[in-house]
């Protein structure tokens, strides 16, 4: 059974909308705790996400950022804003869809069912999970997982493109303007310390799934995926 997260304000809307969708086979959850909806996001696990635009503290453009750095599950905002420019702002920070209230509840199910066929099902192997094996490590490179065995940890949209870049060059240096450009569309744009800090990440996530491989540094040239022996 596919899992729905409703990101809203409104009880009573939220409420509504979830015994409308729980009548079509979902399993519906409604977010209480809005100040802490990253932590909401990674108990639940959602497999399609319903977010409102105006909420309290972040707004939902903020919300939809923070859980595209983690994850690329559908995400439809249903809001009270009905310029083309908000619609225009929730595509362009990662929304799927955009219905506007007041909604007709059949049109909500349909678009929920078009974004988890398209995600899940019969339409699913044009975005089929790609998946990047290095002896026990497993990338999962759209649900930003790292795997070692049993230990897995969630990466960023960066974390993913630059690990990615690594294994599937092992055990090649890769230059540092090769990382910069593979990364960003304009190394020139991109501070000095950037690559490292996103360096560090990589190398932090690796030992916290207690990897036989790390990140070393190559003197003058840039960085290569060693395994420990």
């Amino acid at each position: 059974m596919y899992k729905i997260m409703i990101i809203e304000d409104d009880i009573t809307i939220a409420e509504s909308l979830s015994a409308y969708i729980e009548k079509y086979n979902y399993e519906v959850f409604i977010v209480r705790q809005l100040e802490k909806i990253m932590d909401e996001f990674n108990e639940y696990k959602p497999d399609l996400i319903l977010l409102d635009v105006n909420l309290p503290i972040y707004d939902g453009f903020f919300w939809c950022r923070e859980i595209r750095n983690i994850s690329s599950l559908p995400i439809i905002f249903i809001s009270a804003r009905t310029g083309d420019l908000e619609q225009i702002y929730a595509m362009d920070n990662g929304a799927d869809d955009y219905i506007v209230k007041p909604f007709v509840l059949d049109v909500v199910i349909a678009k929920i069912n078009a974004n988890i066929r398209r995600a899940y099902g019969d339409y699913s192997n044009l975005t089929k999970e790609r998946i990047l094996n290095l002896k026990d490590l497993s990338l999962y490179c759209e649900a930003f997982i790292l795997k070692n065995r049993d230990r897995e940890v969630r990466l960023t949209k960066k974390e993913v493109e630059l690990l990615s870049l690594f294994i599937e060059n092992h055990p090649k240096v890769i230059s540092r303007e090769e990382l910069l450009r593979a990364l960003w569309d304009d190394e020139m744009f991109v501070e000095e310390n950037t690559l490292n800090v996103n360096i560090t990440r990589i190398r932090k996530r690796l030992t916290e799934v207690d990897a036989r491989f790390l990140i070393e540094s190559v003197r003058g040239v840039g960085y290569r995926l060693v395994e420990v022996e």
